[in-house]
């Protein structure tokens, strides 16, 4: 249970998300065609000599026809693995591949993981340097000190493309950027503050030498190990720690602190006492970063002093110190100017962009879409890690910064653009599903799993709880389940609460109920105690109905219809709504929503406008800017045909409404989503592809989103249904765990409406 409390979930469910799908956490994907002949040809012999004689003209011409621009390694020798200490280059693996998604998902950098097996900093030092070619850029990881500044200083040395080690630059810039920002808002200036840094690692040694470069005058920092300050003459010092000795009377961490501004901890859980704290100056800056327990919980602080501005390095606390705010935008701007360093200059940059964003006001799209509802103040000085405008903030400081200190190989003519570029990098549905995941784990609910003999259902069900979003209800017979959980290695089973129409003590209440409700529609109370009790659909659905459950997940066994219609006799649809379904279709930088995809066969022109609303707030639910488009065989009336009423009347009802969204009608898919087509229609109302397509039917509907999740290649997500009484969600029967844990947390959350 202490693992669980520390990490929201078990080593069980770990290691069951890196093996599941396929193993680990990254694939090689070709980014040009394959399909053809011709396209093996090109992409290999002959066609690759054309390239590779351009290269051998002219070296800069890799940025142009290979990935090295947009390619960073991942690189480690395993000696200082996350708190876990050397455990082995191969053991670092699941870390380096984890780094090299987290390059991928905030910032569209390719990243490949390399584990050299070697302890000898010449050795890691050669091999690297011998892979220059190969990359655009090189993130040092979980390498132990001293190592470490051999390793990166002979590295930046040798090589002409940006290498940094982000244990102790990221860690550093964004500390800084939270010191900044604390300064502000106690009214300090950071180059008169006294600092006391506990620690003489990598990263604490990083933050020292960037605060001195921001300001901070050398004689105003001291430096403890765990032997005490560092001061000229002490013993058992090194050269990097020496560089930082200054002289001082005080012989222990207790003894520096006293009227010091700021605290920087990058060492021990409970290294400062609230003592300590209570002789140090008036609104004290504590950042406590060590984890996952840092040097004093922040309540601690609070006691003994009220006004104290607290960081640490925990996502449940204020202020977090997180490296993921830093090192994929900082590579980003390095990479798109074709940087040959990453300087001092630029990591300011970063630090002070990171920290002009947290100041600037969080715009109430963001904070609907991403939950980055926090203002500046003391208890928001560092940025939110999934705030989606710090890929244009931080990357293009970089990116300038290395510009004009003449480290760009290829400069930027027009920012304008370029941010443009940026923003348009990442697909907002990404951040928004993080922030879902996270409101729901904040408002946990009971979800029913009506399936939970199956092992796909019972494996989230398992996930829903192990990860915090609340209390699954299980629906099945009591030792098959019971079994079923033992199988998957469930600790304690019997903590799991379990539904059994043979023996529930709801039964005569649910009989009642639903018998209160069908017996006008043709069934005996015999026909629905056999509902309750052979129907596992009918059952959890009225646990939902009767207040027992919050919500239900089902699907995997039945098909979408005949769910759909056990659940319909137990639960009606919301008072002046449509039930009707959408499919997420999400590729890597853009998400469509097709609707209606489950329901509704010939809607009418009231139900399309009605469904074109509900589907446009939850794609701005989900970070998206709607643009709507009715779809057809006729782009406005070209060709004419008998089925255009419906379409051509929905148009109108939104022109009357003016619901605040684009849109527009009726027209072909191409005429909707592909630029080139969209210019023959220069009166359009869409300023770009659109995002929210509505069908004119469901067989067109339900055709479409099949084919686009077997054929098209990307995540798909749905049947979403919306417009229940009650949450609930219907998975595909080729539904696999992470696609009904997705549904169940999106039913819990309340996003859809």
């Amino acid at each position: 249970m202490a693992e669980e409390r520390q990490t929201g979930f078990t080593t069980r469910e770990a290691l069951f998300y890196h093996e599941t799908i396929r193993p680990g956490k990254i694939e090689i994907v070709a980014s040009k065609p394959m399909a053809t002949q011709r396209d093996l040809s090109l992409a290999y012999s002959p066609g690759v000599a054309a390239p590779v004689e351009a290269i051998a003209e002219d070296p800069a011409n890799a940025a142009k026809y290979t990935a090295r621009s947009n390619l960073v390694a991942v690189i480690s020798n395993g000696t200082a693995i996350l708190g876990l200490g050397n455990l082995g280059a191969l053991a670092s693996k699941p870390v380096m591949e984890g780094k090299a998604v987290l390059f991928k998902r905030f910032a569209d950098v390719d990243a490949i993981d390399l584990e050299l097996d070697t302890e000898d900093p010449d050795k890691f030092i050669e091999a690297v340097a011998l892979m220059g070619p190969s990359f655009g850029g090189i993130n040092l990881e979980d390498i132990a000190a001293p190592e470490c500044f051999i390793i990166e200083q002979a590295l930046r040395e040798r090589m002409d493309i940006p290498v940094m080690h982000d244990d102790q630059h990221g860690t550093a810039i964004i500390a800084v950027a939270g010191l900044i920002n604390a300064c502000h808002v106690t009214g300090r200036k950071l180059k008169d503050c006294r600092m006391v840094v506990n620690g003489a690692g990598a990263s604490a040694l990083a933050c020292t030498a960037l605060v001195k470069a921001m300001g901070i005058p050398h004689d105003q920092v001291i430096v403890c190990d765990r032997e005490g300050p560092i001061y000229p003459g002490r013993g058992n010092v090194d050269q990097w720690k020496s560089a930082h000795a200054v002289e001082t009377k005080a012989r222990s961490l207790a003894e520096a602190l006293e009227g010091a501004d700021i605290f920087l901890g990058l060492s021990a859980a409970g290294a400062l006492k609230q003592e300590w704290v209570a002789k140090m100056a008036d609104q004290p800056i504590i950042f406590a970063m060590a984890n996952p327990t840092p040097e004093i919980m922040p309540d601690e602080v609070k006691a003994v002093k009220p006004n104290a501005i607290i960081a640490t390095g925990r996502s449940d606390f204020p202020n977090q110190v997180n490296n993921v705010l830093g090192f994929p935008f900082i590579f980003r701007g390095a990479l798109d100017v074709q940087a040959t360093a990453i300087n001092e200059e630029m990591k300011i940059a970063a630090a002070e962009a990171i920290a002009a964003l947290a100041r600037e006001r969080v715009p109430e799209e963001v904070a609907a879409a991403y939950g980055v509802d926090h203002q500046f103040g003391r208890d928001y000085i560092i940025p939110a890690p999934f705030d989606p405008r710090l890929i244009e903030v931080v990357s293009s400081a970089v990116a300038k910064a290395a510009m004009d200190t003449g480290v760009a190989k290829a400069p930027i003519e027009d920012f304008d653009e370029y941010r443009h570029k940026l923003k348009s990098r990442l697909n907002p549905t990404t951040a928004a599903l993080t922030n879902i995941y996270e409101l729901a784990r904040a408002n946990p609910k009971r979800m029913v799993f009506a399936e939970a003999e199956e092992e796909v259902a019972l494996r989230a069900a398992i996930q829903f709880r192990d990860f915090g979003y609340g209390e699954p209800i299980l629906v099945g017979r009591t030792e098959k389940v019971l079994e079923q959980l033992e199988k998957l290695a469930v600790d304690d089973p019997s903590s799991y609460e379990i539904q059994n129409s043979a023996d529930s003590e709801y039964v005569p209440e649910m009989v009642d109920y639903l018998y209160k409700r069908l017996q006008r529609r043709g069934h005996t109370e015999r026909d629905v105690r056999r509902m309750v009790n052979q129907e596992r659909n009918v059952f959890a659905a009225l646990l939902v109905a009767l207040g027992h459950g919050d919500g239900m997940v089902s699907g995997l066994t039945r098909t979408f219809a005949q769910t759909a219609r056990e659940v319909g006799r137990v639960l009606s649809h919301k008072e002046d709504a449509l039930p009707f379904g959408i499919h997420m279709m999400i590729g890597k930088n853009h998400t469509t929503f097709l609707a209606d995809t489950t329901m509704n066969e010939r809607p009418s022109a009231e139900q399309l406008a009605h469904i074109a609303c509900e589907t446009a707030e939850v794609a701005r639910r989900m970070g998206h800017e709607p643009r709507v488009a009715f779809l057809s065989y006729s782009t406005f009336g070209n060709p004419p045909g008998q089925w255009l009423t419906n379409i051509r009347d929905a148009v109108a009802i939104l022109d009357a409404k003016e619901p605040g969204f684009e849109y527009e009608g009726e027209m072909a898919p191409d005429a909707a989503l592909n630029p080139k087509v969209m210019a023959l229609y220069p009166f359009s109302r869409l300023s770009g592809p659109a995002n929210v397509l509505i069908m004119p039917g469901l067989q067109s509907a339900n055709l479409s989103a099949k084919l686009l999740r077997e054929l098209g290649g990307e995540t798909t997500i749905g049947p979403l249904t919306i417009g229940m009484e009650k949450p609930v969600q219907i998975a595909p029967m080729t539904a696999i765990a992470p696609d009904v844990l997705t549904l169940a947390v999106l039913a819990s959350a309340g996003v859809l409406g």
